[in-house]
């Protein structure tokens, strides 16, 4: 199959939408993470983003609050603004053996070195592979859109993710930027 180059932004709006239907589990706890932890490392192929607390103030970034991990079924959302980044945790960021697959990931991995320094191993960018099939769009809503033929949403992208409770929405566009980015590497690997 041969992809589209690029798409506009008026052919991605009124595509259908694509949301991840599995499992979410919310991580806040040490315990809730060495469980997360002993169920991804297990898997072979990882869904991967991280979210941000907005910041609109010129020359301010904040932490990364939210770390997202697809696999085996479950999309875990690691609470890094709740939990450390643990040693188990970065032994799976640097395990070069699990595929972790997401977009603009430099950017996502420099943010969590800033939380505990860890050597990046496994990553594969959608942004860098795209291009040879054909693909000159970047973002992962017109990737998904030329992949998939589904948009997927951004309405929650400048939400608040240090919030004191993630709301449903948060957790639904959370955990599905992590599992799209999944579907779209295998459905280019079937190409």
């Amino acid at each position: 199959m041969t992809f589209a180059q690029t798409i506009s932004n008026e052919q991605v709006a009124a595509l259908p939408a694509i949301q991840y239907n599995g499992q979410i589990v919310v991580v806040e706890t040490p315990q809730a993470l060495a469980e997360a932890c002993e169920h991804l490392s297990k898997q072979r192929i990882l869904g991967f983003d991280t979210e941000t607390r907005p910041s609109f103030t010129a020359g301010v970034t904040n932490k990364v609050a939210l770390l997202q991990l697809y696999g085996g079924g479950k999309c875990f959302l690691i609470r890094l603004n709740r939990v450390q980044m643990s040693k188990p945790l970065t032994a799976i960021l640097h395990n070069p053996n699990i595929l972790k697959i997401g977009a603009a990931v430099r950017n996502d991995i420099l943010g969590l070195a800033k939380l505990r320094h860890f050597t990046a191993g496994g990553f594969i960018d959608l942004q860098e592979i795209v291009g040879n099939y054909g693909i000159a769009d970047k973002s992962l809503r017109k990737i998904s859109g030329i992949v998939l033929g589904k948009k997927v949403s951004k309405a929650q992208r400048l939400s608040n993710w240090e919030a004191k409770t993630l709301t449903p929405q948060q957790q639904l566009y959370a955990a599905t930027d992590a599992w799209v980015c999944v579907e779209i590497y295998q459905h280019l690997l079937t190409e």
